[in-house]
């Protein structure tokens, strides 16, 4: 049996530790606003809190759920991940297809490619890209939020290499068979892409959960704002309170919490989804992300 040698455990022990240490400052930041969230008000303003509640208390998950503005972000950004992933994954898988074969059988493949590496590249800039979702009649609409991403290009990239990496003798035995392409690409490449289409879909997910400016830009009423771009908004605000009147509860409900606990709170909630989502496709991620990326 072979036995690593001292330097190398003391490689492999420091290496440890580093990464250890890493990750602790990634989840230090996140433990802190779970301790504020779930603190007194009086306790933030202090600055007392770290990395444990003081006072707890759950008024402000509580202010935050019978906020309704809130409720309709999180629905709007559930809807839009959904519709979302979905037309990305369609729209990525059928254009990788074609442009993963040789020009020999696709002979307009490279002109094609340039053409989407271009749009990756250079893009027509904010208000072109306004007046185009104007004029189709998609302002103040989810498809606003979903349309203009609906083919991204470096996922199709990372599809496209994954793709020329399968071995040809399974397509050349589909064809044989009689399959055409619908067929082969549904029978054969999408049940052994696992590990490169749960890598796009974390990317998708991940992007469409968390972008905001889009939201701001073609939302008009911030009723429509996706969760990301109504947390923007309330970050920039002074204030949470707002100037119509209250009842007695309310107001004994907002005197026990503060800006910071409901802004804590609120961060806290949006990044469930993507932590429940990702150990899911963790397994699939490293090894989908390397493979789709070492064919050009």
């Amino acid at each position: 049996m072979h036995h690593a040698s001292r330097a190398y455990r003391w490689f492999l022990g420091f290496n440890y530790v580093i990464l250890t240490i890493l990750a602790l400052l990634c989840l230090f930041p996140i433990v802190n606003i779970l301790a504020i969230s779930f603190s007194s008000s009086d306790a933030v303003k202090a600055g007392s809190v770290t990395f444990w509640p003081v006072d707890f208390t759950l008024s402000s998950y509580k202010y935050i759920l019978e906020n309704q503005q809130f409720l309709n972000s999180f629905g709007t950004s559930l809807l839009r991940v959904v519709l979302g992933v979905s037309i990305n994954l369609i729209f990525t898988i059928l254009v990788a297809y074609p442009l993963s074969k040789e020009a020999t059988k696709f002979r307009a493949r490279t002109a094609y490619a340039w053409i989407f590496v271009f749009t990756m590249l250079f893009s027509g800039g904010l208000i072109p890209g306004y007046l185009v979702v104007k004029e189709a009649g998609l302002l103040d609409s989810i498809w606003a939020l979903i349309l203009p991403g609906a083919v991204p290009i470096f996922n199709v990239l990372l599809m496209l290499n994954f793709f020329r990496g399968l071995p040809k003798e399974l397509e050349e035995a589909s064809w044989m068979d009689g399959a055409g392409h619908a067929r082969t690409l549904w029978s054969i490449y999408l049940p052994i892409s696992l590990p490169s289409i749960a890598t796009i879909t974390l990317f998708a997910m991940v992007g469409h959960w968390n972008a905001w400016f889009d939201g701001m830009i073609y939302m008009k009423s911030p009723e429509h704002y996706p969760l990301a771009t109504y947390l923007q908004s309330m970050l920039q605000q002074v204030t949470m309170i707002q100037s119509e009147m209250m009842t007695l509860e309310d107001a004994t409900l907002l005197s026990q919490v503060s800006d910071r606990t409901t802004q804590a709170s609120q961060i806290f909630l949006s990044v469930i989804p993507i932590l429940l989502v990702y150990p899911f496709l963790q397994r699939y991620f490293v090894h989908g992300l390397v493979v789709g990326s070492v064919k050009g």
